[in-house]
């Protein structure tokens, strides 16, 4: 997400997110804000990941219509994803002009150089051609 030159210096962003049927916005984090989103039409899955240091790694998840409100909180993983058979639009306000964004298969598997595979099939349980699939997807 680019910070929105019209909010420069506010300390908050904005964004619209289109979502296609079975549309998805990847599991990811802002490290820099807590995110609002609003559902303006369609039908969105949305949830979030507590951290190890917040009670354990509990999923909250919700699914929500058009006039719905969801709070992700600031640094924690989270998604949306399009479970209607129509299109969905969402606004989003993040609690910074720069929130940053960190896609998390981005960050595991696009890496260059990449992370080793001895490393990823340990932390992930998997053979390692699976994570070889994975690696060659980014």
């Amino acid at each position: 997400m680019m910070p929105n030159p019209w909010l420069n210096t506010l300390g908050i962003s904005l964004a619209r997110i289109d979502f296609g049927p079975n549309g998805l916005n990847p599991p990811h984090t802002h490290p820099r804000a807590t995110e609002i989103l609003v559902v303006l039409e369609g039908t969105l899955h949305v949830g979030f990941v507590t951290s190890n240091l917040n009670s354990g790694n509990r999923l909250f998840t919700k699914v929500l219509h058009a006039g719905d409100v969801f709070v992700f909180p600031i640094g924690l993983i989270h998604f949306q994803f399009n479970v209607g058979k129509t299109n969905a639009v969402a606004i989003v306000a993040l609690s910074s002009q720069n929130p940053r964004i960190i896609t998390i298969t981005d960050a595991v598997f696009g890496l260059t150089p990449p992370i080793s595979v001895d490393v990823l099939t340990k932390a992930f349980q998997v053979d390692e051609k699976v994570i070889e699939l994975l690696q060659k997807q980014f």
